[in-house]
């Protein structure tokens, strides 16, 4: 659709441009040009607003951003866009500043679509020349806010130098009445040109196409091309890239000298090109630490070396077949009818003209940017690099290629090796890369796609492996299928393993799509098809995908199994990054499920050569892959029903059983790659045990024991972020060598061993150190259960003991949540059987107390430095109870007492209406999972029909109980039913009291529901009330739960939650409740619990009677509190309980009162304080506080 004019008026829009409809991702068409055609047709309306004015700017913005990478879309838009805008600049009567206003508009249009697309819209007449010219004399160059306008200005100017006149035509007579020459138009442009060259702000671009435009203009050439080169020149060589100003001129003047050199004619640019280049050479721009200075040399280094060169195309050059895809495919169609003509390629120039002696300085230059340290420098050398070699005779472009493969050495740095891939695939891409050549490209090329090269933790190179895929890409594009059939099987195999193993997602997807083009173009990959549909650009975005699922897949092709293979074990097992080597070997692991042979035969014996090596991260490595390969080979053993040992040779078997004794002797356990060492030696233990291998009686399982037992001993003494790794490590590794190596005959162990490690484990549980209690503790959960036969009293006894809170451990919450997580775990392990032996299994005898020690972790709130540190006892006690209660619902629910299973849920309840999100919706999980249970359902859930028509099983999956908006409205219904409403009040109370403002939101929310609702029902309110009362009274003086059950109470009296209780005089709640808050805050210090207090307080006062006068008495007495932040806000709350409750104050004294809370200082002296106090008590008739005198000291 082409938009030319603006429609009629009120004509609608065509249907598709009403809206900007998005098709996966994209934008169909421009859908805000009614709201634009709006905005810019009331810039006059909002201009004498300077709100309104920022209002529409900013819209604007947001409107064409939207396009920035579409802005094609607005091109049926831009000329009625510019047309609008336009008749505001051109009319005379608008203001300045309204001008500037549009000019802003234009810009932001400008931006988005690119100035090359716009340029052309400007009116470009005769006419329009003048009043351009005459616009830039109301410009200061040094106002920083229209900057925007200059810049339009500039571009309109270069737009209106196209017409086909001569300049001196416009200027008619240059001689004044005065006698005084008139500057010509050509001269006013130039300077205004010049001028601008120099300026900091963008208008200096702008400039820069001007001057291309204006020098190169066929009457100003003549008279002005000179004279502003050698102005130019004069800049550069004035100029330092030392300073800021220095920098912006010369900014300028390459501009400048870049796009004359791009738009003149080379005839009239050649005289000059030599002395441009010598003045270029001493400004010494390739020292610069100016990024864009050293681009814009290179642009202009390469733009003289075209003007050196004739313009032509090598006749020398490869081509491949039509550009068109109708004419391939026309071809194609007469290739099955007759034979396929090939114009063949002249071997050399028919007229090889003389080189000139500056190309090769320029060649230097650019071949010298193609090793620069930032990105943009080099692009454009590649680039230059390429258009040089397509007006160079075959023999110097062929030279110019072996100097692009020199960047492709070792001892050149990764600036080197990206340049060199870049020129390459220019060089390809315009058929300047013969095929005689590409030999030599493609092995540096093979070796730029695993290119990587590690600087102190990290490593650079991702940019040349991206390079190289461009260049393959490109490769794919330039050359026929016949010329790359040698080269298929390595070029596929580098590209599918790129996709793959690469540590960086844009390189595996650059990789991808290299692939991709080189299936479509070239055809001749193998199983191309299959492995695109696999390793798409969205599946080869997750790298655990890629090394373990991906390359399962395409390693089912045998051309990719053993080039697989061989890099994982040459690049990727040695990785610096830890976590690339754990997913190699795993990767290792299962590919040797494709090649069991070759994984035997020649993949271990370089694995285990490795686990010698000096480096720390090769040794890591292979023994990692050591224990996938054994173990992914043994699998494969037991599907066959043979013995893992006929895979592997007597050498490999025992090269695995050494490399603990080797790692041990050379001390290699020790220091801080000690840590990586002793993780990889376990898994290869568990591996080596999983696997089944022949080493039974072997000393070498008691080596591998003390390293399990050294391990958690001193777990203490690992790097934080490695001992959870490290930890479940050791716990897995135990538990494989139990099982496979120390049972002695079927379900016995040794008893003399199994003594000696559950004495041993049992003792250093009683450890100082809070590592060593974990790590024993979930050993003792992993032990297999014949290891336990006869022990489980004892060790359920040393883990009760883990548990319990004393003194000395009060902050080792981690090893209370890994005993219960073993206690849990041995539970599984051992089994239910309701008679059976309390030594051997679970059973009656020792069932309760498992569940007292569980359910006893669930009031674990201990708190350090890193915040509520108990919240990770009771997930974990949480999780115990569910695994435990399920566990015996299934087996033996007859265990299971009323009692316990009450405790149970209301506890987890409880656990669900507290403050923090992650453990609010742990226990919202268990509890849904004990109610709707799999298997038999629970017994004894109290109100079981209730808590299912209130939580339906649906709840489970639809709820997000992380967000305190979904999950409080639903955990508050349980205050309906009896037996859960103490714990879930108590929950509340911590919640409704908390900090975090949303949980404080909806759980106060939920409760004023939850109370509206029984306010007619008195019966209903005295049992909430004595429920309140009683949680209050178990919690008195733990500030836990005191304090944000006070702010609670606060809330509940001020939104009259317990109105009905003031009906009657001296209502035992209230005087329940004042007693406990009296001895809640009685001789406290705490300013927040005093503060929450007064509140309280304040709230019921309006309850009658005797409890009224008390209640006064209290907020006086706090009206002389020692602290004078307290009397304050107790003056500040008992003013506004005055205004609210009119009922308290007789109308005769209520404004002394009032006066007397208002204009005393409450934080003045007490005697001062004292005296006032005193009077409001005489006012509101409350006998004055008397001072009882401290007892003398005897």
């Amino acid at each position: 659709m082409v938009l030319s004019e603006e429609p009629a008026a009120g004509a609608r829009e065509d249907g598709a441009e009403e809206g900007a409809q998005a098709r996966g991702g994209a934008l169909e068409a421009f859908g805000d040009s009614a709201e634009t055609r709006e905005l810019l047709g009331r810039l006059r309306a909002v201009f004498g607003d300077r709100a309104a004015q920022e209002g529409a700017l900013e819209r604007f913005r947001v409107i064409m951003d939207k396009y920035q990478e579409q802005p094609h879309l607005l091109d049926p838009h831009l000329e009625w866009m510019m047309d609008l805008l336009l008749d505001i600049v051109q009319d005379k009567t608008s203001p300045g500043d309204l001008v500037h206003l549009a000019f802003k508009f234009l810009y932001i249009i400008t931006k988005v679509r690119g100035y090359k697309a716009f340029l052309r819209l400007f009116p470009h007449e005769v006419a329009d020349v003048q009043p351009v010219l005459d616009m830039f004399t109301h410009q200061n160059p040094k106002d920083h806010e229209t900057w925007e306008t200059r810049y339009m200005l500039l571009l309109w100017l270069s737009m209106t130098c196209l017409i086909p006149f001569d300049f001196s035509r416009l200027d008619g007579n240059l001689l004044t009445q005065r006698g005084q020459v008139r500057m010509s138009i050509m001269d006013r442009i130039l300077q205004i040109a010049e001028s601008y060259l120099v300026v900091s702000d963008k208008a200096r671009d702008a400039a820069a196409v001007l001057v291309s435009k204006f020098v190169t203009r066929p009457d100003v050439k003549q008279k002005k091309m000179a004279g502003f080169l050698d102005w130019s020149l004069c800049t550069l060589a004035r100029s330092s890239f030392q300073t800021i100003e220095g920098v912006i001129a010369m900014d300028g003047t390459l501009q400048a000298l870049a796009q004359i050199f791009k738009h003149g004619k080379r005839e009239d640019c050649l005289p000059y090109a030599a002395t441009v280049l010598a003045c270029l050479d001493g400004c010494r721009l390739p020292d610069s630490n100016q990024t864009l200075l050293r681009k814009l040399g290179v642009k202009l280094v390469q733009r003289l070396g075209l003007t050196f060169l004739k313009p032509k195309v090598a006749k020398w050059r490869y081509q491949r077949g039509c550009r068109s895809l109708a004419a391939n495919l026309q071809l194609c169609a007469q290739s099955q009818t007759g034979p396929q003509m090939r114009a063949k390629t002249p071997d050399s120039d028919a007229d090889d003209d003389d080189v000139p002696e500056e190309v090769e300085s320029v060649i230097e230059q650019l071949l010298v940017g193609l090793k620069d340290k930032d990105t943009i420098v080099r692009w454009s050398a590649a680039k230059g690099i390429g258009r040089m070699a397509g007006r160079l005779p075959k023999e110097l472009a062929d030279d110019v290629v072996g100097s692009v493969l020199d960047c492709f050495s070792f001892q050149e740095t990764d600036n080197a090796w990206h340049g060199g891939c870049l020129a390459l695939a220019e060089l390809g891409r315009r058929g300047l890369l013969l095929p005689s050549r590409l030999a030599d490209v493609v092995a540096v090329i093979l070796k730029a796609l695993t290119y990587e090269e590690k600087r102190g933790a990290c490593s650079v190179g991702a940019n040349v492996r991206d390079a190289a895929c461009y260049v393959c890409w490109a490769f794919a594009r330039a050359y026929e299928p016949q010329e790359l059939k040698p080269f298929v099987a390595e070029i596929s195999s580098a590209l599918v393993i790129a996709a793959v193993f690469d540590r960086n997602v844009t390189c595996r997807r650059a990789a991808s799509a290299a692939f991709q083009e080189n299936v479509g173009r070239q055809g001749t990959f193998p199983h191309g098809i299959d492995i695109l549909t696999t390793a798409d650009y969205f599946a080869v975005g997750n790298r655990s995908n890629c090394f373990l699922v991906i390359s399962m897949f395409i390693a089912g092709f045998p051309e990719y199994t053993r080039p697989m293979v061989d890099h994982l074990v040459a690049k990727k097992i040695n990785h610096w990054d830890g976590v690339i080597r754990e997913l190699s070997a795993k990767a290792l692991g299962n590919l040797a499920q494709r090649a069991p042979e070759y994984s035997a035969t020649h993949v271990f014996p370089r694995l285990l050569s490795m686990t010698r090596s000096p480096d720390l991260h090769t040794r890591h490595g292979a023994v990692l892959a050591c224990a996938e390969v054994a173990h992914s080979l043994s699998r494969l053993a037991v599907q066959e029903d043979r013995p893992v040992v006929d895979d592997l040779d007597e050498k490999v078997v025992q090269g695995l059983k050494q490399i603990h004794q080797q790692l041990y002797d050379r001390q290699l356990y020790r220091g801080l790659g000690g840590e990586l060492m002793r993780q990889a030696v376990c898994v290869l233990i568990e591996n080596l045990s999983l696997s089944k291998m022949p080493f039974r009686g072997d000393a070498v399982i008691d080596g591998w024991q003390w390293l399990i037992n050294d391990t958690l001993r001193n777990l203490h003494l690992i790097s934080s972020h490695s001992k959870q790794q490290i930890k479940e490590a050791a716990v897995s590794a135990l538990a494989a060598l139990c099982s496979e190596y120390r049972m002695e005959e079927p379900g016995e162990a040794d008893p003399a061993w199994q003594e000696e490690l559950i004495k041993q484990y049992l003792a250093e549980l009683q450890s100082p150190e809070e590592m060593t209690r974990c790590g024993f503790s979930l050993a003792l959960g992993a032990l297999p259960g014949f290891v336990l036969k006869g022990k489980l009293q004892q060790v359920l006894a040393g883990l009760r003991a883990v548990t319990h809170i004393s003194p000395e451990d009060l902050s080792f919450a981690e090893s209370r949540r890994d005993a219960l997580k073993a206690i849990a775990r041995i539970c599984q392990t051992v089994g239910v059987k309701a008679e059976g032996s309390p030594d051997e299994v679970v059973c009656r005898e020792n069932i309760s107390q498992i569940y007292c020690t569980l359910l006893d972790c669930l009031s674990d709130y201990t708190t350090d430095s890193r915040g509520d540190v108990g919240a990770w006892v009771r997930e974990a006690a949480m999780t115990s109870l569910m695994d435990l209660t399920l566990l015996l619902g299934r087996d033996q629910p007859e265990l299971l007492e009323a009692r316990v299973c009450e405790r149970v849920m209301c506890c987890v309840a409880q656990q669900a209406s507290e403050k923090i999100d992650r453990v609010r919706a742990h226990a919202a999980h268990v509890f849904m999972a004990l109610l709707h249970s799999d298997g038999p359902p629970i017994p004894h859930l109290p109100h079981r029909g209730d808590l299912q028509e209130l939580f339906p099983r649906s709840d489970v999956a639809s709820v997000n109980w992380n967000a305190p908006s979904q999950a409080f409205p639903r955990i508050t219904r349980l205050l309906g039913l009896p037996a859960y409403r103490y714990h879930v009040l108590l929950g509340l109370a911590v919640s409704v009291g908390g900090l975090t403002e949303s949980t404080v939101r909806c759980s106060t929310q939920s409760l004023f529901e939850y109370m509206k609702g029984i306010q007619d029902d008195p019966q209903a309110l005295e049992g909430f009330g004595g429920t309140l009362l009683q949680v209050f009274e178990d919690n008195l003086l733990n500030d836990r739960v005191s304090v944000p059950l006070l702010k609670t109470l606060d809330q509940m009296l001020a939104n009259g939650c317990f109105d009905i209780f003031t009906t009657e005089e001296n209502h035992p709640f209230c005087v329940r409740l004042l007693a406990l808050c009296k001895e809640e805050i009685k001789k406290s210090k705490d300013v927040q619990k005093l503060r929450s207090s007064i509140g309280v307080f304040c709230g019921m006062v309006q309850f009658p009677g005797d409890v009224r006068r008390k209640v006064l008495l209290q907020l006086f007495l706090l009206l002389c509190h020692p602290f004078p932040m307290i009397r304050k806000t107790t003056a500040s709350q008992v003013y506004e309980m005055v205004l609210t409750y009119s009922s308290v104050v007789g109308m005769d004294v209520l404004d002394e009162v009032m006066a007397v809370l208002s204009s005393t200082a409450w934080d003045s002296e007490l005697p001062l304080v004292r005296g006032q106090r005193n009077r409001l008590c005489d006012l509101l008739g409350v006998p004055r506080p008397q001072l009882v005198p401290k007892p003398s000291a005897c």
